[in-house]
């Protein structure tokens, strides 16, 4: 797939198909994944991929605690609050897909059912957990963000899909825990990796963006 079609062709993929991927597959992808740019070339990125049986008890885990309302407790805290015009977008977007999928704003079994399956994975295979060094700031944070974009990328070149989460790394003391990792590890988000599945409902939403007028300014 040419660069530029990626770019503008990838979105995040909330419907999987049960088929495995190839660990060579996942291999190359964090290959490519791992020529982000970093601050200092630190290259700060630590994956943890899970698959097979451990994808299941893991996955098995998360969605026991959170369907039992336990409270999140991530590394990196969800914002309290949003500015105004990030606030709005947020919101409609919200709203967006749940009237795409046919969910009444009142109905909130429905809405915590679509939030517990983030839980499962969305049905995907593989679960990568992205860890860096618990002393690291905002500029590592950052780079992660790049590997992350880069991980997206390389898989949708090769006709997989993700869906970066961040409700993946709501419970991060029991994803160490099952990992075997200590708790210098800062768990910064989770990935669902698959293939897609162009069947599942969810996978028809599309996300609007902004314009470049939107967001840019020019000084010439």
């Amino acid at each position: 797939m040419e660069l530029l079609q990626g770019i503008e062709t990838r979105k995040s993929i909330r419907g999987f198909k049960s088929t495995p991927v190839p660990e060579d597959t996942i291999r190359n992808i964090l290959q490519l994944a791992g020529r982000s740019p970093s601050y200092t070339n630190t290259q700060p990125w630590e994956v943890a991929v899970v698959m097979g049986k451990k994808r299941d008890e893991l996955s098995a885990i998360l969605y026991g605690l959170a369907n039992s309302g336990v409270p999140a407790n991530p590394d990196t805290p969800t914002p309290a609050s949003w500015p105004v015009e990030l606030d709005k977008r947020a919101k409609e977007h919200g709203a967006r897909r749940f009237n795409s999928l046919g969910i009444e704003r009142h109905d909130a079994a429905a809405r915590n059912e679509l939030r517990l399956m983030n839980f499962k994975f969305f049905g995907a295979p593989c679960a990568l957990f992205l860890f860096m060094d618990g002393s690291l700031g905002p500029w590592s944070t950052f780079d992660m963000g790049l590997f992350t974009q880069s991980l997206a990328l390389a898989a949708h070149g090769v006709g997989l899909g993700t869906c970066p989460q961040a409700l993946l790394a709501h419970y991060p003391d029991a994803v160490r825990e099952f990992l075997g990792l200590s708790k210098d590890r800062k768990l910064v988000l989770g990935v669902s990796l698959g293939y897609p599945d162009p069947a599942a409902k969810l996978n028809t939403y599309q996300s609007t963006r902004m314009n470049v007028e939107d967001f840019a300014r020019w000084w010439k």
